[in-house]
């Protein structure tokens, strides 16, 4: 038959009222008190980071001036700043990560057998 479409007799997909959606609702959002208790102790070893960094840059003065005593005093502010920072770093990731924004990979791997060769 000459202009006959030989696809034309099977069936297509059937469409669906919501176009093929399987997604649960989104679970709404709520404050939840670990993550203020993260975010506020992020915030507090941010500040004591300023605070020490402030006293190092002073102590740093103070000892090019002459006073030996204040090295001890910089050694100290710039190893708890150190501190300091590193906590508040750790403390946002753990907060990004309960949140989602941030995926754990350390737990999304499989755990497998190691490879030979």
């Amino acid at each position: 038959m000459a202009g006959s479409d030989p696809e034309a007799g099977r069936p297509g997909p059937v469409p669906t009222p919501r176009g093929g959606a399987r997604r649960a609702a989104k679970p709404k959002r709520s404050l939840q008190p670990a993550l203020l208790g993260l975010a506020l102790g992020a915030l507090a070893a941010l500040g004591a980071w300023a605070l020490l960094v402030w006293l190092a840059i002073d102590s740093g003065r103070a000892a090019r001036g002459g006073e030996a005593g204040k090295w001890v005093q910089l050694g100290g502010a710039s190893v708890g700043a150190v501190a300091c920072l590193f906590l508040c770093l750790w403390l946002c990731t753990l907060a990004l990560r309960r949140v989602g924004i941030l995926e754990d990979h350390r737990r999304s791997r499989p755990v497998s057998a190691p490879h030979r060769h």
